[in-house]
C-alpha cells in the first residue's frame, strides 16, 4: 500500500547557510565602502582589484577547511589597507601598520570586538617581508592567498608594472638572469621572480595554495624561458625552485 505523502514529504530540503554569504549580507558593503576611501592613493598592483581577488583566492583554499570567516574575511578585505611603496623603508613593517588601522576601521563599524585581535594577527603574518610566523589557520589561509597573487598571469602583470613604476629596467643588460650574480629585485624586475616569486610554492600552508600556486609559478618559468629565446640569453631555474609541475590545479 502506497502511503499517502504528508504536506512536510514534499517540503524542500534545507541547508546551512554558505558562512562567506552569511558575513557578506552583514559586512560587505560598510567594509567596501571605508576600503573605496582608505585604499584610494594605493598603487594599481595593490588596489582594490588585488585585494578582491585575494578575498576569492582566499574563499576557494578555505572551502574544505574549518574556520572563523568572521576573522578571515575582514582580514583579507583590510589586509593591504595601508599603501606603503615597495621601495620605502617601512616597507617591512606594512602589514604591522595595516594591521594597525584596519583595528580602528574596524572598531569604528562596531565589529565584534572580541575578533579584532585575531584579524590583526592575520593581517600582520600575511607579509612576505614581515617575516612573523602564523599563530592560526585563518593567518595562514591569508598568507596563502595574497601570494597566490604574485604567480601566474596576475602576478607576472603586477611584477612588470610595479617595476615600471619604481622606474626599474626589465632585466641586466650585461646578463638578463641571475646565473653568475645575485639577483637585484631592486634594480631588475626579471630578478624580482628569483629573489622572491618563484620561492613562493614551497612557502604556501595549506594544500590547495600549494597545488594552485604550484600551477602558477609554472607560468612563470614558461616566460622566462620564453623570454629567454626571444633575448637569445641563457637561463638556469635553480634546483631549488621546486613545485613548479605543471598538472596541479589551476
Amino acid at each position: 500500500m502506497i502511503r499517502a505523502a504528508r504536506s512536510n514529504d514534499l517540503a524542500p530540503m534545507t541547508t546551512s547557510p554558505n558562512p562567506s554569504d552569511t558575513w557578506n549580507s552583514r559586512w560587505l558593503i560598510p567594509i567596501k565602502e571605508v576600503l573605496e576611501v582608505e585604499m584610494r592613493a594605493a598603487d594599481p598592483g595593490h588596489g582594490l582589484e588585488h585585494v578582491e581577488r585575494v578575498v576569492k583566492n582566499a574563499c576557494r583554499i578555505a572551502e574544505t577547511l574549518s574556520l572563523d570567516y568572521q576573522i578571515l574575511l575582514p582580514a583579507t578585505w583590510f589586509h593591504d589597507c595601508v599603501c606603503v611603496p615597495k621601495n620605502s623603508p617601512l616597507r617591512s613593517q606594512a602589514s604591522t601598520i595595516a594591521a594597525d588601522r584596519a583595528s580602528v576601521l574596524l572598531a569604528n563599524l562596531d565589529y565584534p570586538a572580541d575578533k579584532l585581535h585575531a584579524i590583526a594577527h592575520a593581517i600582520r603574518a600575511h607579509s612576505f617581508s614581515a617575516g612573523i610566523e602564523c599563530q592560526s589557520i585563518e593567518a595562514e589561509v591569508l598568507q596563502d592567498a595574497d601570494r597566490l597573487e604574485a604567480l601566474g598571469a596576475i602576478g607576472l602583470a603586477r611584477c612588470l608594472m610595479t617595476g615600471g613604476a619604481m622606474g626599474q629596467r626589465l632585466y641586466h643588460p650585461d646578463e638578463p638572469f641571475p646565473i653568475h650574480r645575485e639577483p637585484r629585485d631592486d634594480q631588475q624586475s626579471v630578478d624580482h621572480f628569483f629573489a622572491k616569486l618563484l620561492k613562493l610554492p614551497s612557502t604556501m600552508r595549506t594544500q590547495a595554495g600549494r597545488l594552485i600556486a604550484s600551477q602558477r609559478a609554472g607560468f612563470l618559468v614558461d616566460f622566462l624561458e620564453q623570454l629567454s629565446r626571444e633575448i637569445d640569453a641563457p637561463l638556469k631555474i635553480p634546483d631549488r625552485f621546486t613545485g613548479l609541475q605543471t598538472n596541479a590545479i589551476a
